[in-house]
């Protein structure tokens, strides 16, 4: 969570800053999304986008990166990113 403290962030990146598999970070994504909803905060997340057709991912509910754009069917995805949204009443 410290990580995307007033940071957008990919997930890899988030990776390597809390240095755990990229796999990993999904998981804990989840975990945050549900743990920020308690403090009245947010994980936003900005859809991945097909960089072939320009096809954004908006209702895509997973927190991973799809593999393959349904429109074009193309695999260059752009990663979704995330940050946290809200302030915390007390840090």
């Amino acid at each position: 969570m410290q990580a995307l403290n007033g940071r957008t962030l990919s997930a890899l990146e988030i990776s390597a800053e809390a240095r755990v598999p990229e796999k990993e970070v999904y998981g804990h994504l989840e975990h945050i999304r549900k743990s920020l909803g308690e403090q009245n905060r947010k994980l936003v997340v900005t859809p991945a986008e097909c960089l072939g057709c320009g096809f954004v991912f908006k209702k895509r509910e997973r927190l991973t990166t799809p593999g393959r754009c349904p429109v074009c069917h193309g695999e260059h995805i752009q990663e979704s990113l995330y940050s946290i949204a809200g302030h915390a009443a007390s840090l």
